[in-house]
């Protein structure tokens, strides 16, 4: 008894079980038909024969033990697959185990949709927010500091107190426009407040337009009084090199402002003959300087008597 269980507690070699399995795959596959016959001695000591015979035909002399281990491993089911029983598991690892066939378009559908998203990101929408961040900065920061600097150049040149209301309106606009983020409309009255500063900056003579081509006079017929008539000379600003330079004038017909480099001036008929009869000799004005613009004012004064009126078409 004690030898025996000596032998039954000592490991078996890979070669042993190895055999053993061998065994058990031939009773299955080679002789199924014995296996009906496990129930008794004498039919254990007819498979053991069996295989005997089969393994000697082979050439292959096998120990008892391991043949009644075999056949001891076959009642046992010791080396049948057992399928497990389906639950969450299992379909879990069948999923992973069938990721090849899964996996690919789930990956590419991943993998679109990231770059999608990277796309989307970093051509569309970090764009939008670094222009958005870039109009704020403008409209808080850039534009209200041009539209003082501007300002403050203007307002040094002006010398009276027209002038700098001038200035303060179109100051005053620049604000409005980028407190409500119109950068276009606070980009015009950086625009008005330089033009406004180029012009406080000249001075001028206001003179009768000469050329050939040109009027230097109209007279108008009011609608509403047929028998009268208005007078005007068409005059322009120029400076020592007689170049023109556009003022803003403002229309008496329609109450619009402009900037332009000829206007006509409304003035008596005496005034208008005078300048007509010069003209008439020789078809040059010897006296055609009829007042100035001077530095640091926006507005001509006129050496001439005038009605106060201009009209910018003719």
């Amino acid at each position: 008894m004690t030898a025996a269980l000596a032998t039954a507690d000592k490991p078996q070699s890979l070669d042993d079980v190895m055999l053993a399995m061998d065994i058990v795959d031939t009773l299955r596959h080679r002789d199924l038909v014995l296996a009906k016959e496990l129930g008794t001695a004498e039919r254990k000591e007819a498979l053991i024969r069996r295989l005997k015979e089969i393994y000697h035909a082979q050439g292959i002399e096998v120990p008892d033990r391991i043949l009644e281990d075999g056949v001891k491993a076959l009642e046992e089911r010791r080396f049948v697959y057992d399928p497990p029983k389906d639950g969450f598991a299992v379909r879990l690892a069948r999923l992973y185990i069938n990721r090849g066939t899964w996996g690919p378009p789930i990956l590419f559908i991943a993998g679109a949709a990231l770059f999608m998203s990277a796309a989307y990101e970093f051509g569309f929408e970090r764009p939008r927010e670094a222009k958005a961040e870039r109009a704020r900065i403008e409209l808080t920061v850039e534009l209200p500091k041009d539209i003082s600097a501007a300002r403050d150049a203007a307002l040094a040149l002006a010398a009276n107190d027209a002038a700098r209301a001038r200035i303060e309106t179109s100051y005053q606009d620049g604000i409005a426009a980028t407190k409500s983020g119109d950068a276009e409309a606070a980009r015009a009255a950086i625009g008005e407040l330089s033009f406004l500063a180029g012009v406080l900056e000249q001075d001028l003579t206001i003179r009768v337009v000469s050329r050939p081509g040109d009027y230097s006079g109209v007279f108008r017929i009011p609608d509403d009084a047929p028998d009268a008539r208005n007078y005007y000379l068409i005059v322009e600003a120029v400076d020592a090199k007689g170049r023109a330079h556009a003022l803003e004038i403002s229309s008496e017909e329609d109450r619009k402002t402009a900037r332009v480099d000829m206007w006509g001036v409304r003035v008596p008929e005496g005034e208008f003959n005078r300048i007509a009869a010069d003209k008439e000799d020789d078809q040059i004005i010897q006296h055609a300087d009829i007042g100035t613009k001077p530095k640091g004012a926006l507005a001509p004064v006129y050496d001439i008597p005038t009605a106060g009126g201009a009209i910018l078409e003719w």
